[in-house]
C-alpha cells in the first residue's frame, strides 16, 4: 500500500514538474509579434471616396471594408519612377494573387489622360485581377484630396517643373491600410527590400484580430 502512494506521488510530482518546465521553456522561446504603429493623429482612419476602377466599376470604401489593402499613385504615361514602383508592387501582389482578404488601389494623378480603358490597358502588363488589384480614375481633386488626407502622401499638379516627369507630383510610397481603415504602415515603393517587408505586414494584419 505504501509503495502504491509513493508511486502515485512520484507519478503526479513529474507530471507537475513537466507542466513547469514546459510552461517556463515556452516562455522563454516564444517570440513576440511586433504590433504594427497606427499613422495619422487620433483615431485616423481613411475617409469614404467613389472612384472607377479599370471595368468601369464605381469602386468606394464598401469595398474594401474588412480587407487588408495596398493604396499608392501613379499614372499610366510616367517615364519615373511608376514603372519601377508597379513593377515592385507586383511582386507582392503575386503573392496574395487570389486571397480575397487582400487588395490593391493604384490611383491615377492624371485621370484627364488615365480614363478606364487607358487604365485597363496598362493593367494587363501586371496581369492584374480587377477584382482584386484596381486601377482607379475619378475627379482629380478627389483623387488628390484623398491622397493627402486619407492615405497621409502627396499628390498634386506640379508648378514647379522640376518633377522627374513635369506634370505631376506623386509620393513613391505604399500605404498599407487594415480592416478598419486604420494606416499601419508607408513603404518606399522604389526599394524591393521594402517590399519584403510590405508582404510580411500583410500576413500580419491577415492574422491580427479586428481592432
Amino acid at each position: 500500500m505504501k509503495n502504491k502512494k509513493t508511486i502515485i506521488f512520484l507519478v503526479g510530482f513529474f507530471i507537475v514538474l513537466s507542466a513547469a518546465f514546459m510552461t517556463y521553456y515556452y516562455s522563454i522561446t516564444k517570440v513576440k509579434k511586433p504590433q504594427l504603429p497606427y499613422y495619422g493623429e487620433g483615431d485616423h482612419r481613411v475617409r469614404g471616396f467613389s472612384f472607377t476602377d479599370q471595368d468601369g466599376n464605381v469602386v468606394t470604401q464598401k469595398d474594401v471594408d474588412g480587407k487588408v489593402y495596398v493604396a499608392e499613385y501613379f499614372f499610366a504615361t510616367c517615364q519615373g519612377i511608376c514603372p519601377k514602383m508597379n513593377e515592385n508592387l507586383n511582386t507582392v501582389y503575386r503573392q496574395f494573387k487570389g486571397d480575397d482578404r487582400v487588395m490593391f488601389l493604384s490611383h491615377t494623378v492624371d485621370p484627364e489622360e488615365d480614363s478606364a480603358s487607358a487604365l485597363k490597358e496598362y493593367a494587363k502588363r501586371f496581369e492584374a485581377d480587377s477584382h482584386q488589384w484596381k486601377f482607379l480614375t475619378g475627379d482629380k481633386q478627389q483623387l488628390y484630396n484623398q491622397a493627402r488626407y486619407s492615405y497621409l502622401i502627396s499628390a498634386e499638379d506640379d508648378t514647379t517643373g522640376l518633377s522627374i516627369d513635369k506634370d505631376f507630383i506623386h509620393d513613391n510610397h505604399f500605404v498599407l491600410v487594415d480592416g478598419t481603415g486604420h494606416i499601419r504602415g508607408m513603404y518606399d515603393g522604389l526599394q524591393a527590400q521594402e517590399m519584403i517587408r510590405l508582404a510580411t505586414d500583410i500576413k500580419s494584419l491577415l492574422g491580427d484580430n479586428v481592432r
